[in-house]
């Protein structure tokens, strides 16, 4: 079965930068719902299309197709008091740009750095602006299910999974994809 709209599709996974150093390696493969869901980056699908299980290749995403270019507006330093304590180098805060308009979505900072009482905080995802390589084998195709279609992501192993009784994002749900911005 070929890679189209509306395929499940499970792939394994190696993510270097652009110097070839690894960054991450699948240890379960990513299963994504094929078709334009933002269940992974479209550079990823547009490689994928049209392929089957087996297929193999490499390619690189420009951060302008990936996660954006980093954006220094989006490092905050805020008053050590204002943060719970302990805090530390790593952890991750909900939060607005300083220069957010009423309405704008929060985003995720990152505390960078911690000196004396004051923290650096990043709302760039950690691969802002780098090409990044991945290497791609396609180890499964199948026909998503009217449910997964109806959703927009795929369900059972490695994918989303629901709880009957619990309310949409309660509970323990278990999420393999994740929409990308």
């Amino acid at each position: 079965m070929k890679i189209a709209k509306n395929t499940v599709v499970t792939v394994h996974y190696k993510l270097s930068d652009a110097q070839g150093n690894l960054i991450e390696e699948s240890r379960d493969p990513m299963v994504y719902l094929h078709g334009g869901y933002e269940n992974t980056l479209p550079k990823i699908e547009e490689a994928l299309e049209g392929k089957d299980i087996g297929y193999e290749t490499t390619i690189q995403v420009e951060p302008e197709d990936a996660f954006g270019e980093y954006d220094p507006n989006l490092i905050k330093i805020e008053p050590r008091n204002r943060l719970p304590d302990p805090v530390e180098v790593g952890m991750q805060f909900e939060g607005t740009p300083d220069d957010a308009a009423g309405g704008e979505e929060s985003i995720i900072f990152t505390v960078t750095d911690i000196a004396d009482d004051q923290v650096v905080l990043d709302g760039n995802h950690p691969l802002a602006g780098m090409a990044l390589r991945f290497t791609l084998s396609v180890a499964g195709v199948r026909d998503a299910t009217e449910e997964e279609v109806a959703h927009q992501h795929v369900h059972g192993e490695h994918g989303h999974h629901h709880h009957h009784g619990d309310a949409e994002g309660e509970g323990d749900d278990q999420f393999r994809s994740y929409p990308l911005h």
